[in-house]
């Protein structure tokens, strides 16, 4: 029998989370700093990412993001044994901080990799594009886990109740925080 369904959540979440806090605290700096792509556009005419990416809320959300990654994994390695009911980032904190650099600056390049797309497609920069705007920044270090760190991201992701659980959460706290963000002045748009 499986893993009960309490569980798979409580094990996607976790993974989750320091993914969630990068991308909803990139919005702090408001935009300032210069754009991560420098102004600069490709042969199409079409800026590489677009106003909306800048250093600033890239180093910020990671770095914001960074320590709480590894507090998740210092409180799952001094849990006792019948409550390590999520996966380990590594069993110690030095192993455990390439997991937490994934987590967090994986998911502000997944969310610089839509831009990009987005750019591509011909999308305005702030303009809504349904999948593009949620997953590339879960997407992507998520990939990158399943191959790097499966003993992490395996337990979490490669089930189907795992996948339902990262679209669920994903898209559903990914629309709420964006309203939160927007009605807070946070981002121009609420999407």
């Amino acid at each position: 029998m499986g893993v009960p369904l309490w569980q798979s959540a409580a094990e996607a979440l976790w993974v989750l989370t320091p993914m969630y806090l990068a991308s909803a605290t990139a919005t702090m700096p408001r935009g300032r700093g210069p754009p991560m792509d420098l102004g600069r556009s490709l042969s199409d005419g079409r800026r590489v990412l677009g106003p909306s990416k800048t250093w600033s809320g890239f180093l910020f959300g990671s770095l914001f993001a960074l320590p709480f990654a590894l507090l998740q994994a210092h409180l799952i390695e001094i849990a006792p044994p019948t409550l390590r009911l999520v996966p380990s980032y590594g069993g110690t904190l030095a192993a455990a901080f390439p997991v937490a650099v994934l987590l967090t600056f994986g998911a502000m390049t997944g969310d610089a990799l839509g831009s990009f797309v987005k750019r591509r497609l011909d999308r305005p920069s702030g303009a809504r594009t349904l999948l593009l705007d949620q997953l590339p920044f879960v997407l992507l270090p998520i990939g990158i886990g399943l191959l790097a760190f499966p003993a992490t991201f395996d337990p979490a992701f490669l089930s189907l109740p795992g996948l339902l659980w990262l679209l669920l959460f994903t898209l559903g706290l990914h629309f709420a925080f964006n309203w939160l963000g927007y009605w807070a002045g946070l981002k121009k748009v609420p999407w």
